[in-house]
């Protein structure tokens, strides 16, 4: 007898429909899972039949033929042991199908138990698409799943659950009862499902009023973040390079609609959606390590899964220790930022992730940490520091808008200086920022504005271009370089609600810029 049953599968961010037909004929007991499965998927008999035994239903004693079509692309992931194991149970007679628009997903554990899945969001929504009306998935993925308009959500806790779904009020067989009840997972494992170590959580957010004095660096800090520019904080250890950084989570507003769901679609196909997990409306923050792979930030493996880079899209991605990275891990960030986006090509295939990112990096001077610090000596050999410096090309340098050298924090400040402001009043001041940069750039940040559009927005009078011609022509700036300095003299207005950049604003970005140059030309205020 032959079943077949819908499901979906994962390619890049985007779901593909999956068509599981089953066949069951006389024979040896034997069964056969074709259509390009990986191994885990391989596996999925073994763990099929002992869903269906525990349950209380009987495995079929014949020659069981699963395919999964089109048989063209490649299958992998655990999401369709449920779809799998109605199709035999269907196909075998023990469950008898009442017919309709369902599909199913969701992984299956040998009790029968169904267990959540990550890519749940796309799916659902191919399977919408392709007509499907009610579709079945893990009751931990349910909250996801409903994110998605026009089509039925049905929770499974088990596989009786996906019987009962399948064959309606009367299909299933009266006869059969679960034997097993499924084991609920409880514990820390079980809480740890869909969390992230690269994630800073709500309440380990730091406050900007712990950082004291650094002010050149918190100044520096609240024009990146209100203009979306990327930074790169320079200083000895202890200074408050990635306390400073600590504190972003805290001053970045929510997500609207559009950027919740893409954050959200990129958290599902992670599996980092944890189970109830809604819209997704704080900012991403990725911290990954310094021995992060190339795959690991840019996205890519066996699977062609997102990178740190991609799960930072519309958010921040720190580097902590940025000369510790790999070059060829730091070059590969050159294109996202750039673009917004990363281009994964393989053999079957190029996939692209949006990667529309923040990028705030941290490093020291030297390997020691200490080159050109007044109170402590550099121990690192002569030349080293230089050559330390240069692990980070200068390709990737150019396209940080902001650079900024923390010196040593003085205990004076620690302990006798005033009060500094606290993240929510700098926060109040990056929201209005980003409302006026949006309301006039059509939506975007202004460190997303093209060459021609920022040179239009910021409306220079005669002597400020004679001014940027000067800082360009005595820095020797190449056009990326006078487009940077633009756009973050233009965030420099916005926070100062200007409707016109000033040679004040270009001379504050040329200073952020690089403040050492700045000072060599002589063109500081």
């Amino acid at each position: 007898m032959l079943a077949t049953l819908i499901t979906a599968v994962v390619d890049g961010l985007e779901g593909a429909l999956v068509r599981v037909e089953v066949d069951v004929a006389p024979g040896l007991p034997v069964t056969h899972i074709v259509g390009l499965p990986d191994a885990a998927l391989s596996e999925a008999r073994e763990r099929v039949r002992g869903a269906i035994r525990n349950t209380g239903y009987a495995y079929p004693q014949g020659r069981v033929t699963v395919n999964l079509a089109p048989a063209g692309r490649r299958k992998h992931g655990a999401a369709y042991d449920v779809a799998i194991a109605l199709g035999i149970m269907v196909a075998s007679g023990e469950v008898v199908a009442s017919g309709g628009d369902w599909a199913l997903l969701g992984e299956l554990s040998l009790t029968g138990e169904i267990h959540p899945v990550p890519g749940v969001l796309p799916m659902v929504h191919t399977l919408r698409r392709a007509g499907a009306r009610r579709v079945g998935v893990p009751a931990a993925n349910a909250a996801e799943a409903s994110l998605v308009d026009g089509i039925e959500v049905v929770p499974l806790a088990g596989l009786d659950d996906a019987a009962r779904l399948v064959a309606g009020p009367k299909g299933r067989r009266a006869a059969r009862a679960r034997r097993t009840p499924p084991v609920a997972v409880s514990g820390p494992l079980a809480e740890s499902r869909g969390t992230d170590a690269s994630l800073v959580r709500t309440d380990a957010r730091v406050d900007l009023a712990e950082v004291r004095g650094q002010v050149a660096a918190r100044w520096a800090l609240e024009v990146a973040l209100a203009g979306g520019h990327s930074l790169l904080l320079v200083g000895p250890p202890g200074a408050g390079k990635t306390l400073l950084a600590r504190t972003i989570p805290g001053l970045l507003p929510p997500l609207d609609e559009r950027e919740a769901l893409e954050v959200t679609v990129i958290a599902s196909v992670a599996g980092l959606l944890g189970p109830g997990d809604g819209l997704r409306r704080q900012r991403p923050f990725r911290a990954p390590h310094h021995t992060a792979s190339y795959a690991a930030l840019v996205g890519g493996g066996p699977r062609l899964a997102p990178g740190e880079a991609s799960l930072s899209h519309c958010g921040v991605l720190f580097l902590d220790e940025l000369a510790e990275f790999d070059r060829d891990v730091l070059e590969a960030l050159r294109q996202p930022l750039e673009e917004g986006s990363v281009a994964i090509a393989r053999a079957q295939g190029t996939i692209r992730f949006p990667a529309d990112v923040q990028l705030v990096a941290a490093m020291n001077p030297c390997r020691c940490g200490y080159a050109g610090d007044l109170e402590r000596a550099c121990t690192c050999a002569p030349g080293e520091p230089e050559r330390y410096v240069r692990r980070v090309s200068g390709a990737l340098l150019d396209r940080l808008d902001i650079r900024v050298e923390m010196p040593r924090t003085r205990p004076s400040d620690v302990l006798l200086g005033p009060e500094p402001e606290c993240s929510e009043t700098v926060a109040a001041r990056i929201a209005l920022a980003r409302e006026r940069a949006a309301s006039r750039n059509g939506g975007r940040l202004n460190a997303r504005l093209g060459g021609r559009e920022i040179v239009e927005q910021c409306r220079l009078a005669t002597d400020g271009r004679d001014l940027l011609a000067a800082v360009a022509a005595r820095r020797r700036l190449s056009a990326r370089g006078i487009h940077r300095i633009l756009r973050v003299a233009r965030t420099i207005a916005d926070l100062a609600d200007r409707a016109s950049v000033s040679s004040t604003d270009l001379l504050a970005a040329a200073d952020l810029r690089d403040p050492a140059a700045t000072e060599r030309a002589g063109l500081a205020a």
